[in-house]
């Protein structure tokens, strides 16, 4: 199983990820304000079982994967380093969004109950760059001998628990988060979580090379 310090990095890497506005946080968001917590939280439910499915779909393939080749294993991870080093970069150059504008043409204050719920699962599913980022994620954190499933079952259950958190909070915030989500604050967000994301890349580095 991962260790305490591992898991602690992983719930920090994974807070900062939250954060960052994407589209299931802009539904939460958007959810919040026009219907309340109710309607957030079939939202949140629905992103919450997407998130969850595209992690069982990732871990089964890693799982798979790391039964045929140790050494192949070992080269996703290193591709993943890569990867998590070029969303630093990314991130900290990226332009900033303007979220009211953005929210303006989220369709979630027209929906209700379990339409909610529908929509927030279909853009959790659907996104492509959540199955690109948990294949590059999830084996920085994983003990390759030692058994596969309790680990991702463990960091999945922490990392969708963390997003459904930060979920609650912008459905909460509500209004309050647009005002917080200015484009000074935006940039300032992205090249923080940008920094952590480098920084978090070049350890697990270190961390890999001394135990290969």
């Amino acid at each position: 199983m991962p260790t305490v310090q591992t898991l602690l990095m992983f719930a920090t890497a994974s807070l900062a990820l939250a954060v960052i506005p994407g589209p299931t946080m802009l539904l939460a968001l958007s959810n919040g304000m026009g219907g309340g917590l109710r309607r957030a939280a079939w939202g949140i439910g629905g992103a919450t079982l997407g998130s969850a499915a595209v992690i069982a779909v990732v871990a089964i393939g890693l799982g798979s994967l790391m039964l045929a080749s140790a050494w192949l294993f070992e080269l996703v991870r290193w591709v993943g380093v890569g990867y998590l080093l070029w969303l630093a970069w990314q991130l900290w150059r990226s332009p900033v969004t303007d979220v009211q504008a953005t929210l303006a043409q989220v369709p979630g204050r027209e929906v209700q109950g379990r339409a909610a719920f529908s929509r927030s699962l279909t853009v959790a599913l659907s996104n492509p760059k959540a199955l690109l980022f948990f294949s590059a994620f999830l084996p920085q954190f994983v003990d390759p001998v030692t058994p596969l499933a309790p680990q991702y079952a463990l960091l999945g259950v922490l990392f969708v628990s963390i997003d459904a958190l930060v979920m609650v909070a912008y459905a909460l915030a509500g209004r309050q988060a647009v005002r917080w989500l200015s484009s000074a604050g935006l940039r300032w967000l992205n090249r923080v979580c940008g920094a952590g994301m480098g920084m978090l890349a070049l350890v697990l580095a270190r961390v890999h090379r001394q135990t290969a």
